[in-house]
């Protein structure tokens, strides 16, 4: 009789009690980067005017275009394994980067959801337009980096 109520009781104790409680309570934290350097690239056209055969006002084989090409900011980011260039999704009103300053990052597929918690915090998206590693220099002998010297040259 003994057995079943300690077994009982222990029972209800593992029920009440979840597994995962002390997990719950431990985030993982998220992942972080730098924005090193902004630059203006070209990323389309804006065009204005009589573009396009059949338009009402333009004759076949003459079209007035004005057009601008147009820029938007590439940001370098840089992680400790990686190095994205990243476009910002908002075209029309892209919002500018604090260069130099960590933020907060998540990937998914080929965009990329950032945040700066040293800025107005809020999550914008963005585009990654390239990724590649980051350039890690291993301690190499000298030796081995310099081309071997042909020994077999006669002309010594």
């Amino acid at each position: 009789m003994k057995i079943k109520t300690a077994l009982l009781s222990a029972l209800v104790l593992i029920v009440a009690i979840p597994l995962g409680a002390a997990d719950k309570h431990k985030k993982k934290q998220p992942d972080r980067g730098m924005l090193e350097k902004m630059e203006a690239v070209p990323c389309g056209a804006k065009e204005r005017g009589l573009t396009g055969l059949g338009s009402i006002f333009g004759s076949v084989g003459v079209q007035h275009v004005n057009s601008d090409e147009k820029l938007c900011p590439q940001y370098l980011f840089r992680t400790d394994e990686m190095e994205y260039e990243i476009r910002p999704l908002d075209h029309k009103h892209p919002v500018v980067l604090p260069v130099g300053h960590e933020a907060e990052f998540k990937i998914k597929n080929d965009r990329m959801s950032l945040k700066v918690p040293d800025g107005d915090r809020k999550k914008r998206e963005y585009e990654v337009v390239a990724a590649k590693p980051t350039n890690r220099e291993t301690h190499l002998d000298p030796s081995a980096t310099k081309p071997a010297e042909n020994t077999a040259d006669p002309s010594r």
